[in-house]
């Protein structure tokens, strides 16, 4: 039976050399930004035109 070129250890060292360490985990809070903002004061008119209606809902 051939033998084996490295070891499990040497096998360990050539990966950390080529590919390095992995980074650090991100835990779930971390991977979102929620940011508080204020509800919308100012809202426009509704619109009765039937041309922006059918614009505004693909009609």
């Amino acid at each position: 039976m051939a033998e084996q070129p490295f070891t499990d250890d040497e096998y360990a060292f050539l990966r950390h050399v080529r590919f390095g360490e992995l980074p650090l985990a991100v835990r779930p809070d971390q991977r979102v930004e929620l940011t508080e903002v204020e509800s919308r004061s100012e809202r426009p008119e509704p619109l009765d035109d039937p041309v922006h209606w059918n614009l505004r809902h693909a009609g």
